[in-house]
C-alpha cells in the first residue's frame, strides 16, 4: 500500500457540447493525504470521476496503483436498500447464515471466500464512523443524509482500498460524526485524494493540490500552510503588478519625452539650416539624418513600452481570479409580531418508527427570527423542515401557516430538472421576470454566458447548489421564511462568505440546519433550537 499513487498524463477533457474542462493536465498524487481545492465549477468532481473511471478523457491517460475506492458527492442509492446491501455484504452474510444452519452447498463457501469475519469487520467499521446503533437490516430511506454519507464511506473502507477518492465526505455530518471521520482518515495509510470545503478536515491533510484548467499545483503542508503560501504569492504578484504598472508609465513618459525632444531638434535644425544658407543638398542630408535619429529613438522607446506592457500582462496573469457570488436576497420585511408557522404536538412516523417523542414537538416561528436548528444526524431535523413547508403532514398535532411564501432549500438538491438548463429551470421558478432580468440575476450567481445554458445534470455540486439557490431565493413571490438545510455544503469558501453576507442583509425569517459552526456564528442567529432524542429544546448559542 505504501506505493499507491495516482498518475495523470497529458489529460484533456471536454463535455459533449465541447465545453472544455482540462487541457494537457499532468500530475502525480503520491501516497498520503491530499486535499484537492479550487473554486466551484473548476472540475474537481469531474477529475475524481475521471480517476475513478466513470468518465473517459478526451486525450491523455489516468492510472491508479492499487485497489480504488470512490465516494461521490451524491450517492446513487435507493431508499429500499438495506444497510447490508449498501455495504456490499448482504450475500456473504446470507451465505454465512446458511452454513451456520447446516447447509454445506459449495456455492455458499465460494460466496464467503476469505470473508468469514465480515460481520465483525462490518460492525467495527460502522462503530468507528459513529453508526453504532445501525442494524444491517435497516432500510436506507429511514436514515438521515449524514448517516447515508457515513454508510457510503464505510462501504468503501470495507473494500480495503489502496487509493481512496472522497468528494465532500463531511457534507451533512454532525459534529461528532465529523470528528470520527477525521480520525478514520488520519489513520488511512494509502493514497487519499479528497475534495472538501471543510477547513478542519483540510487541516489534517499532508499536502494541498490546487486545480487549474491546465495545471495541478501541490503545496506541502495542511490547508493553513496553503493559505499562507497563497497569501504570500498574492502579495508578490500584486507587488509585481504595481512595479510593472509603474515601469510601463515610466517607459511611456520617456517615449513621449523622446518624441518631443526629437521634434524640437528637427524644428531647430530646420531653422538653423535655413538661417545658415546651406545648399539644399546638404540641408536635405542633415534633415534626413535628424529624421532617422528620431525614428531610431522612437523604435527603441516603442520596444521598451511593448516589453513593459508584456511584463505587466505576465504579472497580471499571476494574480488569482477569484469569482465572487453576488447575492441580494429579496427585501422582505416581516413584522416582529407576525406568526409565520405554528405547530403543536406534531408527530411523524417514517417506516415503522416515530421520529419524535410520544408527546410530539411544538414549534413557533414569528417575525424576522433567525433560527439555527442543531442536533445529531438522524434526530429528524430535515423531517421538521418538511413539516414547516407542508411537504409532510403529521399524523397527530396541529399546524398553521401564514399566507407568506415559505422557500425551502433541501440538502439533497433535488428541486431542479436535471435535463433542463439552469436558465430554463430559473424561468420555471420566476416566469414573470423579463428574460434580461433573469439572465442578470443568474450572472450574480456566476452563471454567465454559456454556463447559464448548461444542463443542471452536468453541474458540479457547488454549481448545482448555486443554481438551486437562484431558483429558490429569486422565485416569485419573495419568501417571508427561508428554510435552509445545510446550505454551505459544496460551496467554496469565497461563496460561503457571500452567502453569509446575503443572509445578514435579509429582512425575513430564516431557519437553517448546519453543522458548520463558523457559518452559524457569522449569520446573526438569534434563536438556537436543538432536536435530540425526539424533543425540541431552546438552547443558548454554543461556544465556537
Amino acid at each position: 500500500m505504501s506505493h499507491a499513487a495516482i498518475v495523470c498524463s497529458h489529460l484533456t477533457f471536454a463535455w459533449p457540447d465541447d465545453t472544455p474542462v482540462f487541457h494537457d493536465l499532468s500530475f502525480t498524487v503520491p501516497t498520503g493525504r491530499t486535499g484537492l481545492v479550487a473554486p466551484n465549477g473548476s472540475g474537481k468532481s469531474t477529475l475524481l470521476r475521471l480517476i475513478a473511471g466513470e468518465l473517459r478523457p478526451t486525450t491523455g491517460s489516468v492510472s491508479v496503483t492499487g485497489t480504488l475506492g470512490y465516494l461521490p458527492q451524491s450517492l446513487p442509492l435507493t431508499g429500499d436498500l438495506t444497510v447490508a446491501e449498501v455495504l456490499g455484504v448482504a450475500e456473504v452474510i446470507r451465505a454465512l447464515d446458511a452454513v451456520e444452519s447446516g447447509d454445506v452447498d459449495e456455492k455458499h463457501f465460494a460466496t464467503i471466500g476469505d470473508d468469514w469475519d465480515i460481520e465483525e469487520r462490518t460492525r467495527a467499521q460502522l462503530d468507528r464512523l459513529g453508526l453504532t446503533d445501525l442494524t444491517l437490516d435497516r432500510r436506507l430511506g429511514t436514515l438521515s443524509g449524514g448517516q447515508v454519507v457515513s454508510l457510503g464511506l464505510a462501504a468503501q473502507l470495507l473494500r480495503r482500498p489502496d487509493v481512496l477518492l472522497l468528494d465532500e465526505p463531511t457534507n451533512n455530518l454532525d459534529a461528532d460524526a465529523r470528528h470520527q471521520l477525521y480520525d478514520v482518515l488520519t489513520d488511512f495509510t494509502g493514497c487519499l485524494l479528497l475534495v472538501s470545503h471543510d477547513r478542519a478536515l483540510l487541516d489534517r491533510m499532508e499536502r494541498v493540490a490546487e486545480l487549474g484548467s491546465d495545471e495541478l499545483r501541490l503545496y506541502g503542508g495542511d490547508f493553513t500552510a496553503y493559505e499562507e503560501a497563497v497569501r504570500a504569492e498574492r502579495e508578490v504578484a500584486e507587488k509585481n503588478v504595481r512595479n510593472a504598472e509603474q515601469e510601463l508609465k515610466r517607459e511611456k513618459r520617456e517615449a513621449q519625452q523622446a518624441r518631443e525632444r526629437a521634434e524640437r531638434r528637427m524644428s531647430n535644425a530646420s531653422r538653423n539650416l535655413k538661417n545658415a544658407g546651406l545648399p539644399k543638398i546638404f540641408a536635405g542630408t542633415m534633415k534626413r539624418g535628424a529624421q532617422e535619429a528620431a525614428g531610431r529613438s522612437g523604435t527603441l522607446h516603442g520596444a521598451r513600452v511593448s516589453e513593459a506592457r508584456a511584463r505587466l500582462d505576465e504579472a497580471g496573469r499571476a494574480l488569482r481570479d477569484e469569482q465572487r457570488l453576488t447575492l441580494e436576497l429579496p427585501d422582505t420585511q416581516v413584522p416582529a409580531g407576525r406568526n409565520l408557522f405554528l405547530g403543536t404536538g406534531m408527530r411523524v412516523r417514517l417506516g415503522d418508527r416515530d421520529v419524535f417523542a410520544p408527546a410530539g414537538i411544538d414549534l413557533t416561528v414569528r417575525g424576522p427570527e433567525r433560527i439555527a436548528l442543531t442536533g445529531p444526524n438522524g434526530a429528524g431535523k430535515t423531517t421538521l423542515m418538511r413539516l414547516v413547508t407542508g411537504d409532510l403532514t403529521p399524523y397527530a398535532g396541529e399546524v398553521r401557516r401564514n399566507d407568506g411564501r415559505i422557500a425551502y432549500l433541501s440538502q439533497r438538491l433535488d428541486l431542479l430538472d436535471l435535463d433542463r438548463s439552469v436558465a430554463e429551470n430559473f424561468a420555471a421558478y420566476a416566469p414573470e421576470r423579463p428574460e434580461a432580468e433573469r439572465m442578470n440575476l443568474l450572472a450574480r450567481f456566476l452563471f454567465r454566458g454559456a454556463r447559464a445554458h448548461l444542463p443542471v445534470g452536468v453541474l458540479s455540486g457547488g454549481e448545482r447548489l448555486r443554481a438551486t439557490l437562484a431558483c429558490v431565493l429569486c422565485a416569485e413571490p419573495a419568501p417571508h421564511l427561508l428554510l435552509l438545510d445545510e446550505p454551505t455544503n459544496n460551496l467554496d469558501l469565497v461563496s460561503a462568505g457571500q452567502l453569509e453576507s446575503a443572509l445578514n442583509s435579509y429582512r425575513g425569517a430564516f431557519m437553517v440546519v448546519s453543522h458548520d459552526e463558523r457559518f452559524l456564528a457569522e449569520i446573526g442567529v438569534n434563536r438556537w433550537l436543538r432536536l435530540a432524542d425526539g424533543t425540541l429544546q431552546e438552547t443558548g448559542a454554543p461556544e465556537v
